[in-house]
C-alpha cells in the first residue's frame, strides 16, 4: 500500500501543468496591488500637481512654461517641473491604472525626491526674495503639497502590498 499522490507519480502531464498555471498566477498576484481608498487619494495628488502645473510658480511664469522651456527660474524650479511631471503625474497614473507594485513603489520614491527638490524650490525663492527675486507664486506651493501628498500615499500603499 505505498501509493502516492497522483501530483507525485508522475503519470499525469494534466497536474504538473495545472501546477505551473497556479505558480505563474501567484506570481502574478504578488506584483500587484490594491490601494484601496487610497487610489482616491492619489487620484486628487495628481490632480493637483495639474493644478499646480497651470498656476503661476513665479510672477506670471507657469509651471508647464518652465516644463517646455519657455521660461527659466533656475535649476531647482525646473527641475521640480521635470520629477512632479514624471512622478507626480506619469508614474502615478501608470501605477494607478496597472496597479503594478513595481510602479508603486517607483512612484513612492520619485515622488520623494520631487517633494525634496520642490522645497528647494520655493526655498530657493524665497532666500532671493531678499535680493529683489520675486517669491514662489500659488503653483508651486500646491505642486510641492501635492507631491508630499503622493509620496506619503504612494509609500503607504507599496508598503503594504494588499
Amino acid at each position: 500500500m505505498n501509493e502516492k499522490a497522483p501530483w507525485e507519480r508522475g503519470e499525469s502531464g494534466d497536474l504538473s501543468a495545472l501546477e505551473t498555471e497556479l505558480a505563474s498566477v501567484a506570481r502574478r498576484v504578488e506584483q500587484r496591488i490594491d490601494p484601496g481608498v487610497a487610489a482616491l487619494v492619489a487620484a486628487v495628488g495628481v490632480l493637483a500637481v495639474v493644478g499646480g502645473l497651470l498656476l503661476p510658480w513665479v510672477g506670471s511664469a507657469t509651471g508647464w512654461q518652465l516644463l517646455v522651456g519657455a521660461e527659466y527660474l533656475g535649476p531647482l524650479p525646473r527641475l521640480f517641473t521635470i520629477t512632479a511631471t514624471a512622478f507626480g503625474l506619469v508614474t502615478s497614473v501608470l501605477a494607478l491604472t496597472t496597479r503594478f507594485w513595481a510602479l508603486a513603489w517607483v512612484s513612492a520614491v520619485g515622488s520623494g525626491i520631487s517633494t525634496v527638490t520642490g522645497l528647494w524650490a520655493i526655498w530657493t525663492r524665497q532666500s532671493g526674495a531678499l535680493e529683489g527675486i520675486e517669491g514662489p507664486g500659488p503653483g508651486l506651493i500646491i505642486a510641492a503639497l501635492a507631491m508630499a501628498v503622493l509620496t506619503f500615499t504612494w509609500a503607504r500603499i507599496s508598503l503594504q502590498r494588499r
